[in-house]
């Protein structure tokens, strides 16, 4: 719903869309406000405990005056929501007392330097006053807006998030002071991120932090303001909870005029698709085994192509008992329950038979996880269709 921004970052690009990746400024689909409104109800019904809705994007929240007609349109029917945008703060100072009568309380900004000698090699051009900045003024003007929009805020009592993305080779040693700062200006938290090399853009050729070294910036740091340390980097479009994204289950509802009791969810799966429910910690390779894996990524497919739907995560983090065990195996199949095709490096007789009690295909396999999951649906397709 906020398509348009008004500065180009030398990391991103608005365009891409790969439905395997979760990052900022990935989104599926642009809603109107109306449209927005609508899908919020959609959802609601079907996540009662949902508390929060956030703009994000592709673009920036305050470079779309639809964003504005949303948060109205959510303050009017959702009264007991609670209402955030992020932004790079371009223009935060101007609308800053708006977004508060329209009771946004929670502000992300994202801001990767105070420093304008480092801003200029991360940013293209500002587009301010109609007039397209580049260079030196573009990241000045850029600074200045993004300082005051922090502090404005702050003293309007909006609770502050500074987003600021680690970029090794330009600001990773400007980043301390660029925390200090923040923190200063009333920032209430701070969420150092990883760069993500995207095709297409300046920075694709540059190397992303390693784990390691965010997680010492963020040690670091920690001495000057809080740090938040569960990000996932969500896409603009994110549903759900952290550990289960649930984006891809209400994908095109808000084109078609989605409303409560409207359709069940299962509808988004096409007659022309399986839904494939793959053991894969990273989406990558097949590495879990029914019982033990750590996350279950499930997939629509064709048998040619695949959309990820979403996550669920498994508690894996304690030994488990011969009781707690079993207890786990029943969560294992509540979680791929609704999958056509369960994909795993190995599985027991118990859960397997369970499974097969339900009308789910199992498959085993390893290696790569996309490579498992089109296989397993143009096997279960041929199969259906008598071809096999």
């Amino acid at each position: 719903m906020a398509p348009r921004c008004n500065i180009q970052c030398n990391y991103c690009n608005r365009k891409y869309d790969c439905c395997n990746e979760s990052r900022p400024g990935v989104t599926s689909e642009i809603l109107s406000p109306e449209e927005a409104a609508d899908k919020i109800a959609y959802v609601k019904e079907r996540i009662p405990e949902l508390k929060v809705i956030g703009i994000a994007g592709p673009g920036d929240a305050l470079a779309n005056e639809e964003t504005f007609r949303t948060l109205e349109l959510v303050k009017e029917r959702f009264p007991d929501l609670t209402l955030c945008i992020s932004t790079n703060g371009l223009m935060l100072p101007e609308y800053v007392q708006r977004l508060y009568d329209l009771n946004v309380r929670f502000i992300t900004v994202t801001i990767n330097a105070c420093d304008p000698s480092v801003s200029e090699k991360i940013y293209s051009t500002v587009m301010w006053d109609g007039k397209r900045l580049t260079g030196r003024p573009a990241a000045e003007k850029l600074l200045e807006k993004q300082l005051e929009g922090i502090k404005m805020s702050a003293d309007l009592g909006i609770l502050v998030k500074v987003n600021v993305v680690m970029i090794p080779e330009i600001n990773k040693d400007h980043i301390p002071d660029l925390v200090r700062k923040v923190r200063s200006l009333g920032a209430h938290i701070v969420n150092i991120l990883p760069l993500i090399p995207v095709e297409g853009t300046k920075f694709a050729h540059l190397r992303a932090p390693t784990p390691e070294e965010r997680k010492n910036m963020m040690d670091l740091c920690s001495a000057d303001a809080k740090m938040m340390r569960h990000c996932k980097q969500c896409r603009a479009d994110a549903i759900g909870l952290l550990a289960d994204d649930r984006s891809a289950e209400f994908a095109g509802c808000g084109k078609t005029g989605c409303s409560p009791s409207k359709a069940p969810i299962s509808d988004i799966i096409s007659k022309d698709e399986v839904k494939v429910a793959a053991a894969s910690s990273d989406g990558e390779r097949i590495d879990g085994g029914f019982g033990n894996t750590e996350a279950f990524r499930i997939y629509a497919s064709n048998g040619e192509t695949a959309r990820f739907l979403r996550e669920v995560k498994m508690d894996t983090g304690t030994q488990l008992s011969m009781g707690d065990h079993a207890e786990h195996v029943s969560k294992a199949v509540e979680a791929v329950s609704g999958s056509d095709i369960v994909v795993v490096r190995e599985i027991g007789h118990k859960p397997a038979d369970e499974l097969e009690r339900l009308g789910i295909i199992v498959e085993i396999a390893n290696g790569d996880a996309l490579t498992a999951v089109l296989k397993a649906a143009a096997d279960a397709m041929k199969a259906h269709s008598g071809k096999g």
